[in-house]
């Protein structure tokens, strides 16, 4: 197993991640420098057929728990970036499960740009958006969707998973639509995906009566 390759049988064979944001903390949307701070879990699904086995031969085994560091990872980073921290850094297990597909939900502190409009202060809403994708492959090596995305349609309604999060004192959520877009480049034939996880907050007037 040489985890600098691509998980495919054929080179030409494109690996399809599956991509989720579960948002566990709102830190900081500081006006100022325009960067929103998160805390977030960064959920990545695909395939890998070395991985594959079959249960019986193995006690009844499923799934199991390796060091993320020892196996290929698909490598997306956040785009709008706004500290130099385009990169997950905490390396947290894998799931490998018997059917090849592997489960790698490492944490992270982000710093994203946001573009602040503070005209009606404090009775504002800002919508920051956090831009993901590959750094070194382009789509037809790293196809890259929403992980509850549905066939033909870009678009995710509820896009970030709010199950654990944190309600921020200042801010409430009213929105956390995402959107998976495909660009070309004169460059290059192939596309580049990415996929924007957007947010959209309204603040908490009485923070500030």
């Amino acid at each position: 197993y040489n985890r600098l390759i691509r998980p495919v049988s054929n080179n030409t064979d494109t690996v399809l991640v599956k991509l989720g944001l579960r948002l566990s903390q709102l830190i900081d949307l500081n006006l100022k420098d325009q960067i929103l701070t998160t805390n977030v879990w960064l959920e990545h699904e695909w395939q890998d057929h070395k991985f594959q086995w079959d249960p019986t031969e193995y006690g009844g085994v499923t799934e199991l728990y390796v060091p993320s560091e020892h196996i290929w990872l698909p490598d997306i980073v956040l785009y709008n970036n706004a500290d130099g921290e385009y990169v997950v850094t905490t390396m947290t297990k894998a799931v490998l499960h018997h059917t090849g597909k592997v489960v790698w939900t490492p944490p992270a502190i982000f710093k994203s740009s946001c573009e602040i409009d503070v005209r009606y202060f404090p009775f504002d809403q800002q919508t920051c958006f956090m831009k993901f994708g590959s750094w070194t492959y382009d789509g037809d090596q790293i196809d890259l969707k929403h992980i509850n995305q549905k066939l033909g349609d870009n678009k995710v309604e509820v896009g970030i998973d709010l199950r654990e999060y944190y309600p921020s004192v200042e801010w409430d959520i009213l929105g956390v639509p995402a959107e998976r877009h495909e660009k070309y480049y004169p460059c290059c034939a192939e596309p580049y995906p990415d996929i924007f996880f957007n947010i959209t907050l309204r603040r908490k007037t009485l923070f500030y009566t």
